[in-house]
Parts: C-alpha cells; sequence; structure tokens
C-alpha cells in the first residue's frame, strides 16, 4: 500500500483551497462533490500524494457531524491498494473493522473505511482504482 492522500475536513473548500494552493506552491485544484459521502471536496497533487479538502454538502455529512465536534482539522489518511477486495479480506482475518461496505469514492475509486477503533485512533480509508 501507498499513501493517496490526506483528508483535512474545512467550512469552506473553496477558501481553504486557496490558502493550501498558495501556502504549498501547488499549480492547481480540482473540485468535486461525492454525494456518497455528502461532501464536497478540493483535491490539490502533490508531488507524492495529494491533499484533500472536505466540506461537508448538508446537515447528515458525516463531515459536518465531525466539524462540530472537532472543528477543522486531519481527518482521515487514505491508503491506496490495487486489490481492495482482497485487502479488506486479509484486513478482516486480523480483526479490523470497517466502517460500511466498499462503495464508490471520489475520482473513480472504490473506498471503504477502518474503524479508528483498530488503527489507535486514526481513520484510515482505502481506496482502489481497479474494479
Amino acid at each position: 500500500m501507498k499513501i493517496n492522500h490526506i483528508a483535512i475536513a474545512v467550512n469552506d473548500v473553496e477558501e481553504s483551497a486557496r490558502i493550501y494552493k498558495e501556502a504549498l506552491g501547488a499549480s492547481s485544484v480540482q473540485f468535486e462533490t461525492v454525494e456518497s459521502e455528502g461532501v464536497k471536496i478540493a483535491i490539490i497533487p502533490l508531488e507524492n500524494c495529494r491533499i484533500e479538502l472536505m466540506q461537508p454538502t448538508g446537515d447528515s455529512s458525516p463531515i459536518k457531524k465531525f466539524l462540530d465536534k472537532r472543528g477543522p482539522g486531519l481527518h482521515h489518511i487514505a491508503l491506496e491498494t490495487p486489490d481492495i477486495d482482497g485487502e479488506v479480506k486479509r484486513m478482516r482475518g486480523c480483526g479490523v473493522q470497517f466502517l460500511g461496505d466498499v462503495r464508490p469514492g471520489s475520482a473513480g475509486t472504490r473506498v471503504t473505511f477502518v474503524h479508528p477503533k483498530s488503527l489507535h485512533g486514526v481513520l484510515a480509508e482505502l481506496c482502489s482504482t481497479s474494479s
């Protein structure tokens, strides 16, 4: 596995993207709405991974609940795997718990989330671009 992106919860994705782009010297930002997760995201590509800024699209968004409880900041790290189904099966065999099934994510990926209790308080996303 490798790090695909680091996700940060924000209140205003456009303003945050402007600040991050300037601060990191990034050349571009791509915006996308992921209806299934209730977020509008800004993707900032870097040399070795991406920063993904996430703004809730409604009150039922998990990101809205996160922001209300903790405020803006680091939300999760995403780990890329070429075989998400095989990796989920392997990890379940090690006792890892997941938050839901594998489902569509941003930019054509398939994703699932590892319960933070399984990784000592860190929320991790597994993502794969293969089917």
